[in-house]
């Protein structure tokens, strides 16, 4: 990390002085941040119907007739020669020659401090493009909210802001990028903190919504106010159809499951084939063209079969054919190495898998039912939530591209099975589930991780406040004015921790004089502090520094009778995480 980043540049020095307040500087450049991502979203959009209108020689996501039309070896061709393409830019222009995505934006907000290439993010961009433009099946989200999040990293670099500050700043570019994409401010916004920063504290939450906004607004400017999909509202049929909502979340929660273990096993299987990784891509792609001369409707995002099933156009045989058929297109393009993201993959197989529940259910009970077409919508946000780990913002996205909030609740319980289902079988999202593949399991906690490497001893340097166990009354209160947090460790005559005393254990009466010499530390302290030994690392004492009321711990030696040796405070456990998270980092880098 560059020196810089401990002095803010001159630019931020100037914000700060005319405006003298850090949290307004911080908004102030969450309307700019969201602005130009915003419009950098639209230019993404713009740039995949180019090269698509090139490739395929049609423009958009309404493609299905025209590909039905082209010649056989054409519907093949197109995404085998653009997969060998975008394998050719990832193998030369992209270390490891592996597509980035949501998950690299995680990880640079956890343990990176916020730090991405922007080389790699240029170059990631181009490989979503062409992935989606020569008919890849996978999403375009995804590799939006990676390209917000780059450019926020470059300006935060360029700013030479703190480190919590860019990790905020990362969250204003990937809310602006779902925002711009989606029409969808609020779920952008919430996104961004849900799945992102993994948290909703305040000092993120106000420029995080405002860069939301500004790139809504961007976008509104650009495209309008739109929403992806035009549909009449529905009704709901009756309070009687819940069990089989329940029952699909429940559906959607194991698709959803096996869809992400399918990805990530494809992905090794297909590392382990011979020969160089540039050509695996193309592969892929002759497998899409395959699948392509039957069902079309696989090819790119997907919006048209999920707008067809939102309007229960498809009958129950075409509904099965696409949720397995866009299942495997998707894992195909996905594991062999084509760039791009998932989300709008999930809507798809969600629309279509609840498209078939919903035909057999309004079958067996067709006067409780809301319609085929309503168990799509369900569906669609369930296999979402599942795949993202994202229900409130999945929910959100859902009802911001359809416009539709009759079903509501139904939505909403939908994808709250989806998730428990997830919980219950001990799986993540598909970004968690991609990075623990690659060894950084965050869910076990990356700083308990870097902080098992560190001993107690390592960084113990406080001797701490302390008096013996007969100390008087006068003694302690002056003691406990001088100690850090008005924390006092009370020692026995052979050093052994005895208790501690805090302003809490003093008697009402204590500062009245009758009780000074009557009353020892011994009478009042707790007498069950909690401790941490010498050799342990700083996981356990961060563990137990969460649990307890008290900023700072005793340490003590158990082979010599839990004698106190010290003490150690939570921001001295915090300093060690990050010396620890910066050589980590230098190691990475090199240097």
């Amino acid at each position: 990390m560059s020196q810089g980043r401990n002095r803010p540049s001159p630019f931020i020095l100037f914000m700060r002085k005319l405006v003298k307040n850090d949290q307004l500087v911080m908004t102030l450049l969450a309307v700019v941040i969201g602005g130009c991502v915003g419009s950098l979203a639209i230019l993404f959009v713009e740039k995949i119907d180019f090269f698509q209108s090139l490739f395929l020689g049609i423009s958009g996501a309404w493609i299905t007739e025209y590909i039905r039309a082209l010649p056989a070896w054409k519907v093949v061709m197109i995404p085998t020669v653009g997969g060998l393409g975008v394998g050719l830019l990832l193998y030369y222009f992209m270390p490891g020659g592996k597509p980035k995505g949501p998950a690299d934006v995680i990880a640079a907000c956890e343990v990176g401090g916020g730090q991405m290439s922007l080389k790699e993010g240029v170059v990631a961009l181009f490989a979503s493009t062409f992935s989606l433009a020569c008919g890849a099946s996978v999403g375009r989200e995804g590799p939006a909210v990676h390209m917000g999040a780059t450019f926020a990293s470059w300006a935060s670099d360029k700013l030479q802001m703190s480190r919590s500050n860019t990790r905020v700043l990362l969250g204003c570019g990937v809310a602006a990028a779902v925002s711009a994409s989606f029409n969808a401010p609020i779920a952008g916004a919430l996104f961004a903190q849900e799945v992102i920063l993994s948290h909703y504290a305040l000092k993120a939450f106000a420029p995080v919504v405002i860069a939301s906004v500004s790139g809504t607004v961007v976008a509104h400017q650009v495209v309008g106010n739109v929403t992806a999909f035009e549909l009449k509202a529905y009704e709901l049929g009756s309070y009687l159809e819940f069990p089989a909502f329940v029952g699909l979340g429940i559906a959607s929660g194991l698709v959803g499951i096996l869809f992400v273990r399918a990805i990530l096993k494809t992905q090794s299987q297909t590392e382990k084939l011979p020969g160089p990784q540039w050509y695996k891509p193309a592969l892929g792609g002759f497998c899409v063209g395959l699948i392509a001369l039957w069902f079309p409707e696989v090819l790119g995002v997907g919006y048209e079969a999920t707008d067809n099933a939102l309007k229960g156009q498809y009958g129950l045989a075409l509904l099965f054919g696409l949720f397995a058929f866009k299942f495997l297109a998707t894992v195909i393009s996905l594991g062999f190495g084509f760039g791009g993201g998932v989300f709008s993959p999930a809507l798809v197989i969600g629309a279509m898998l609840g498209g078939t529940y919903g035909t057999m259910a309004t079958s067996l009970y067709p006067d409780l039912s809301s319609g085929a077409s309503a168990y799509s919508l369900i569906g669609m946000a369930a296999m979402a939530a599942a795949v993202l780990g994202a229900p409130i913002s999945t929910t959100l996205i859902v009802f911001e591209l359809t416009g539709d909030y009759s079903l509501t609740i139904a939505v909403m319980c939908g994808c709250v099975m989806a998730t428990l289902v997830n919980d219950q079988m001990d799986r993540q999202s598909f970004f968690l589930e991609q990075l623990k593949a690659r060894g950084l399991d965050l869910m076990n906690n990356v700083s308990g991780l870097l902080l098992q490497q560190v001993k107690v001893s390592d960084i113990l340097k406080q001797e701490g406040t302390y008096v013996s166990v007969d100390a008087h009354l006068p003694h302690i209160r002056k003691k406990l004015l001088r100690a850090p947090g008005g924390l006092v460790y009370v020692i026995a005559h052979d050093r052994r921790l005895y208790g501690v005393i805090t302003w809490e254990h003093l008697p009402e009466d204590a500062f009245e004089g009758n009780l000074d010499d009557l009353v020892i530390a011994a009478d009042i302290a707790d007498t069950r502090p909690p401790v941490i030994q010498i050799s342990d690392t700083l996981d356990v004492a961060q563990g137990i520094l969460e649990e307890v009321p008290y900023h700072q711990i005793a340490v003590v030696n158990p082979d010599e009778g839990r004698a106190y040796v010290g003490c150690i405070e939570e921001r001295e456990v915090m300093n060690a995480y990050n010396e620890e998270l910066l050589k980590k980092r230098k190691q990475e880098h090199g240097g």
